[in-house]
């Protein structure tokens, strides 16, 4: 493969796209709006002027990668690649009306392949044509740095499929770790009640939200709390993650925390909008 196209110019999106141009894809990265692209082009080059002054990139490999990053408002531009990656905010509806698009504007041939953090790949392949080439391709945030991808094979996804994505996967220098398509899959379905049991902690008044993530990191070893995770992720997202889980296991121990619920209301979704459980 030399050909990838992103679908969602967020965080997640340009991130995505950022691994695969730095790894040598030709890239087409499509989002509804030009000031959503001009953006997500501004904070790639940002990143990679990081990776150049830590000296893990130099400034040639950077403008070359840069200069392989066409963007698009038209899914119809997809058209050209050979795997796509859809990268959209976590809403059901909105990844099954693009699958189902995607499905019509590229090539029989092309793997259609999702970053949802929590969406049945199986429901999204039932939007194709093709659901023998529908995979999940979950990278983990922050998309440059972290070297995870959960691979999601959902009921029909072919043998030919999960083994070209593991070894795309190789090729953008992650690490690939299979799953089968569940709710949450493995990633999720282990970290989202840790976080919503901290957020239940400072719910109940146990601690302050420093100390809960003070306590995870040093005395659990985590790089980062899980109310500065949950942060970082969206608390929106969150939620819905949670939500997912407990309408689809049926199980209360997935069961969001009130204060989540009031935060999202509250529009408080963490570092995107300056306020969650910090402000930034």
């Amino acid at each position: 493969m030399t050909r990838a196209a992103v679908v969602g110019a967020g965080t997640m999106g340009n991130g995505v796209a950022h691994v695969f141009a730095q790894s040598g894809f030709e890239v087409i990265l499509v989002d509804v709006s030009e000031d959503l692209l001009e953006n997500a082009l501004a904070a790639i080059k940002k990143n990679m002027d990081r990776q150049v002054k830590k000296g893990s990139l130099d400034e040639a490999a950077r403008d070359s990668a840069l200069d392989r990053i066409q963007v698009a408002t038209d899914l119809s531009a997809t058209s050209a690649a050979e795997v796509v990656v859809e990268a959209v905010p976590e809403n059901q509806e909105v990844k099954e009306r693009i699958f189902h698009t995607l499905d019509e504007v590229t090539p029989a041939g092309v793997i259609l392949a999702s970053n949802t953090s929590s969406v049945s790949i199986t429901a999204l392949a039932a939007q194709t044509g093709r659901p023998e080439r529908v995979i999940g391709m979950h990278f983990m945030n922050p998309v440059p740095v972290m070297q995870l991808i959960e691979i999601v094979r959902g009921l029909a996804t072919s043998d030919e499929t999960v083994e070209r994505i593991t070894q795309l996967s190789r090729d953008l220098g992650k690490t690939p770790v299979l799953v089968r398509d569940s709710p949450g899959f493995v990633s999720n379905r282990v970290l989202m009640p840790m976080i919503n049991e901290a957020i239940f902690c400072v719910h109940e008044g146990v601690a302050e939200a420093e100390a809960i993530d003070e306590i995870m990191k040093l005395g659990m070893n985590h790089p980062i709390g899980p109310l500065a995770l949950a942060d970082l992720i969206g608390l929106d997202t969150c939620l819905f993650i949670l939500n997912v889980l407990h309408s689809d296991l049926g199980d209360d121990k997935y069961r969001a925390c009130p204060l989540l619920r009031n935060y999202v209301a509250a529009g408080w979704l963490g570092r995107k909008t300056g306020r969650g459980f910090y402000t930034y």
